[in-house]
């Protein structure tokens, strides 16, 4: 196994989380609350179904509530006003429907936000520029090489134990359930090992309560691990006070072991609050590369002709009352390199272990 240098990069958090269904009914809440005000932006009366109409309707739902216009102005100079200049001379009564979705594509694209998208029953528009602007430091082939052919599967989660007697978890989607039997089994299986690998890169998120309920197993206490806030009204700046999000340690089988958390920048959504819980707690490490971010929580509404556009409506924090939408950088920064490839080693999950294994 290769020896590394461990030099953290910075040093390692030791905050407290919030009970998943106190966290699931202000979701709920909030949701209702966005979607009773989002109703009169797509009102026909006010934007008739034409491509003007349709242009304006999506203007002004994230003008009035995508949640972070001001963050975006002062981290990279976003002007929505500016951006609203720029393509209404771009739209017109004689154009397709095609050429309507292009331009209004390219005006989310602005936001630089994973969590943005405008379905149409032809096409999907997205803004992936956060992951697939930087190096994947991943490899399928080299998770074949560890996983091997005869692991386990628990739901959603693929694991076995590495030869040093570390146990290593794969979980590629926050979409793939995770019930308390699963989890109560695969931490039995372990409960010999000397230290614990979860890898999460590639996971683009999915459901938060999955997110919460892995973390629960990570601690004892209550633990703060990140602030809320919802819009109160259609200014840019018309937010809630931040509202504490706490995780509650869960009641059935908890790790009491050294845990590395592996990351790239695929890590998007529920993935990236995982990280960010995970990364309150003192035998957590998180090894690899920065997130990909999208810490806003997303909702959904219809323009007049029936497309819908999703969007970050409520911004999440971590623990520090620092916004995670761009990303969260991991305790150790490290690189998958051509080297460690050619020998059918994975850089990030060797690092891991030889902190494990000291």
């Amino acid at each position: 196994m290769k020896k590394f240098d461990i030099k953290p990069i910075g040093p390692i958090g030791r905050i407290r989380l919030r009970s998943p269904i106190r966290l699931i009914g202000l979701i709920g809440l909030i949701s209702l609350i966005s979607l009773i005000s989002l109703t009169s932006c797509v009102d026909e009366d006010e934007h008739p179904d034409t491509p003007q109409g349709n242009f304006e309707a999506l203007w002004h739902i994230i003008d009035e509530h995508y949640c972070y216009l001001d963050y975006k102005q002062h981290e990279y100079g976003l002007d929505w006003s500016a951006v609203y200049a720029k393509y209404k001379p771009r739209v017109n009564e004689h154009m397709t429907e095609e050429q309507l979705f292009e331009v209004l594509s390219g005006m989310l694209s602005e936001l630089r936000d994973g969590h943005v998208n405008l379905s149409t029953s032809y096409d999907y528009a997205r803004y992936w520029s956060w992951q697939e602007n930087y190096p994947k430091n991943f490899s399928d082939s080299l998770e074949r090489r560890y996983l091997g052919t005869d692991y386990r599967i628990a739901a959603g989660l693929r694991y076995r134990i590495l030869d040093d007697n570390i146990g290593y978890v794969r979980y590629s989607s926050f979409q793939s359930a995770i019930g308390d039997g699963n989890l109560d089994d695969v931490l039995s299986y372990f409960q010999l090992c000397r230290g614990l690998i979860i890898d999460i890169r590639n996971n683009g998120g999915g459901d938060m309560t999955y997110a919460e309920k892995f973390a629960a197993r990570f601690t004892d206490e209550r633990v703060l691990v990140g602030y809320m806030r919802h819009k109160t009204g259609t200014g840019h700046s018309d937010f809630s006070d931040m509202e504490p999000q706490y995780l509650e340690p869960s009641s059935r089988l908890r790790w009491h072991k050294p845990v590395c958390v592996l990351t790239n920048r695929s890590v998007f959504s529920a993935a990236n609050a995982f990280t960010m819980y995970m990364r309150q707690l003192p035998l957590v490490r998180v090894v690899g590369d920065r997130t990909g971010g999208g810490a806003g929580l997303p909702f959904s509404s219809t323009l007049p002709n029936g497309w819908s556009v999703r969007f970050s409506a409520c911004p999440m924090y971590d623990a520090t009352r620092q916004d995670t939408e761009f990303g969260i950088d991991p305790d150790y920064n490290l690189a998958l390199t051509d080297a460690d490839f050619q020998r059918g080693e994975d850089t990030i999950i060797e690092f891991a272990r030889q902190i494990l294994n000291e």
